[in-house]
């Protein structure tokens, strides 16, 4: 043994590896894993209800590195923190595991005799690593660099192990990528969902929740009495006997319905389904095994035949272009128009509505339980917000998450009340596992979210189905492919596409109420007080593409000449540099990562909007952010005076917006019966000073 070894102080095959981790509710410390273990079962310390069963095995480990990578672990999970570390996720040791395997498995297959331990690698071993990784991943410099800094863990916590690197792999000559200047790593690679499939994608949604959503719960309804009262009780069977004659004259006459209004017995695979029809009759299914029964049945399919699976007994109360949606809900889970089908995509489209308009990220949208909502309403008993309590993880101490609320409109108010009414009274979580369908009858009561995979399958085969369902009525509305491709949704994709959305409204808030933009104030209001969501910068990245993008566009069209206010020769002169800047031997910029590029580096710090274009100069600005000494280097348009500040120049596109604003204000003047002395007063000096201003700023200035 060496000395290191002597020195480090190892922990005992008894020692509970989860001990400094806070442990689910209802999880005792000494029925977790030990050190010992070969395998260790990391589920009690993972919070998130739609958190996978992790665990470390650590016998796929070659067994000369087997007692350090389980040092390794252990320091990780609950062991002395180095200096300068942070107790990482559990989630982070699982995936950190993947990579020290990796690297681990190669060491092993080395012929050199330095190689059978850490302590006696080189750099040259390393950098032969490296050549390796190049080899897997010839494509993916991210992955290299996420393999090449798990290497690293066995230098960072070398105090905790027996057998360490010797040296930090960052000072050797050639480790890393050959060049990674001018790349942003914070940078969000995540793709947005593309405008053609966005629109489609949420009017299905919507769809979903409004019209065909009565009806899949009513199915799931009548489906839940025939199953189960409270969790899977039987409920009691009407009992006919052969004495009073009630079943004879019962099975006759249910039969007779069917035949007369032409409707096929319901089947299973390729018979009449008995049970359904002893459930609808309310006798025993055994009953109808007498051959009495049986020949009133044959005589019935003979005539109207047998469906392909039973159909539930309900109304269809949603229509499409004055039409039922569909035919009917039935009870084979196979079928694309089954009850088991269709709540599976009913719960999909409510978890795209409710991503894409909250902001949340998967794991918080994961959290919400029955109840999370609240409605405030007015005096008058009318909602105007609605509050969604939940649970957020990202940026937090604590691995059990701190409680969040946002604000959201009211489509995600509905899209929560729809799936509050799809889950089994006694279920909780709302997006856990339904219990339509195959598998699923002992796991109503299971406490898990679904997987974000499973997320991911189900908001897919949700576009599929409205895809076929398009094809088979011959609607031309579906979802369209995008460059000969069908987009593949993922759940990151919601929240990367509203902060883009965001970002490209204009800014409506100095003319008056647009009601994008108080959604939009509503979300930042909700996560003003959770994490450190980085939501804000996302969106002001965002703000700041599509300015340059804008800026392109008006220097091109040469209307950066043309601007009219007392800062459009500032505007001029800025946007004209900034062309300068973004052309390179004749050719205009085009490409979005060098185009955010120049605007981190050259913003003109000119901000489009419908009234005014702020050409912004923080010693000039009358703004309230400005004048209360908050300075961001930002304007604050919701506090705009557009008519008293220097910062102020006119395109032609915000003259046309006053004029309409003045052609407003002279019809409600003009309306009879005539409004209120002071209000009359109000809207003309308002009209005075708008004319004023116009007068001051433009060549062809409004006349009174």
């Amino acid at each position: 043994m060496t000395a290191l070894a002597r020195s480090v102080a190892l922990p005992g095959d008894d020692v509970f590896v989860l001990h400094d981790r806070p442990l689910r509710d209802g999880v005792a410390l000494e029925d977790t894993s030990q050190f010992g273990d070969a395998v260790w079962r990391l589920q009690p310390a993972i919070h998130k209800s739609s958190g996978r069963n992790l665990i470390l095995n650590f016998d796929r480990f070659p067994a000369r590195f087997r007692p350090v990578a389980k040092q390794l672990a252990y320091a990780m999970l609950s062991g002395p923190l180095p200096q300068g570390e942070r107790r990482c996720k559990v989630e982070g040791v699982r995936c950190a595991s993947t990579e020290l395997f990796r690297f681990l498995t190669w060491l092993d297959d080395q012929s050199e005799p330095r190689c059978q331990q850490l302590g006696t690698l080189t750099g040259a071993d390393l950098l032969a690593y490296q050549r390796h990784l190049v080899g897997l991943f010839p494509g993916s410099a991210a992955q290299r660099e996420t393999c090449r800094a798990k290497v690293r863990l066995f230098w960072r916590w070398r105090h905790n192990l027996s057998d360490r690197l010797s040296f930090d792999p960052v000072h050797i000559d050639g480790w890393g990528e050959p060049d990674t200047r001018g790349q942003t790593r914070s940078e969000n690679r995540t793709s947005r969902i593309p405008e053609a499939v966005l629109g489609p994608l949420f009017v299905w949604a919507l769809r979903f929740i409004d019209l065909f959503g009565p009806d899949i719960v009513a199915a799931d309804q009548q489906w839940r009495k025939t199953r189960f009262v409270g969790v899977y009780q039987r409920l009691p069977e009407r009992k006919f006997h052969r004495s009073t004659g009630n079943l004879p004259q019962a099975i006759s006459d249910h039969l007779e319905e069917y035949v007369s209004s032409g409707r096929p017995l319901p089947g299973w695979r390729g018979t009449p389904n008995r049970k359904v029809l002893a459930q609808q009759i309310g006798c025993s299914r055994k009953s109808l095994d007498d051959p009495v029964y049986q020949v009133l049945i044959d005589q019935a399919e003979a005539k109207v035949g047998v469906s392909e699976s039973a159909a539930f007994d309900i109304p269809i109360l949603g229509s499409l272009d004055g039409r039922p949606w569909i035919d009917d809900i039935v009870t084979h889970p196979e079928q694309p128009n089954s009850l088991a089908v269709l709540a599976r995509h009913l719960q999909a489209a409510t978890y795209a509505v409710i991503a894409y308009l909250s902001g949340m990220r998967d794991s918080e949208v994961k959290e919400l339980r029955r109840g999370c909502l609240r409605t405030e309403r007015d005096p008058d008993g009318r909602p105007y917000r609605w509050k969604v309590d939940g649970i957020a993880f990202k940026g937090e101490d604590d691995p059990r998450g701190v409680p969040a609320t946002w604000i959201v409109g009211e489509p995600v108010a509905r899209a929560i009340a729809v799936m509050e009414a799809l889950q089994p009274p006694g279920t909780d979580i709302l997006f856990t596992r339904l219990p339509h369908g195959y598998g699923t009858r002992h796991r109503v009561r299971d406490a898990s979210a679904m997987l974000n995979s499973t997320t991911n399958e189900n908001l897919n085969l949700f576009i599929d189905w409205v895809n076929a369902y398009c094809d088979k009525q011959g609607r031309a509305d579906g979802i369209p492919a995008v460059n000969g491709r069908m987009f593949r949704l993922m759940t990151s994709h919601f929240r990367r596409t509203l902060a883009w959305f965001i970002a490209r409204r204009p800014g409506g808030s100095i003319a008056g109420a647009l009601q994008y933009r108080h959604h939009g104030i509503q979300i930042f209001e909700g996560y003003a007080g959770t994490s450190d969501s980085g939501f804000r910068a996302e969106v002001e990245s965002e703000q700041a593409l599509a300015r340059g993008e804008h800026y392109l566009a008006m220097v091109d069209a040469h209307e950066h000449t043309e601007l009219t206010g007392p800062a459009a020769a500032e505007a001029a002169r800025r946007l004209e540099g900034f062309g300068h800047r973004t052309r390179f031997q004749g050719i205009v910029v085009t490409d979005e990562r060098r185009l955010k590029r120049i605007m981190e580096r050259e913003d003109p710090a000119v901000y489009p909007g419908t009234y005014i274009t702020c050409v912004h100069d923080h010693s000039k600005a009358l703004c309230e952010r400005a004048r209360k000494g908050r300075f961001e280097g930002l304007p604050d348009h919701g506090h705009c005076q557009p008519l008293a500040c220097q910062n102020v120049a006119l395109t032609s596109s915000n003259t046309e917006a006053w004029q309409s604003e003045l052609d407003r204000i002279d019809r409600r003047l003009a309306a009879r019966p005539p409004l209120p002395p002071l209000m009359q007063h109000r809207l003309a000096s308002r009209r005075a000073e708008i004319t004023a201003f116009l007068s001051r700023n433009t060549s062809t200035p409004e006349t009174a």
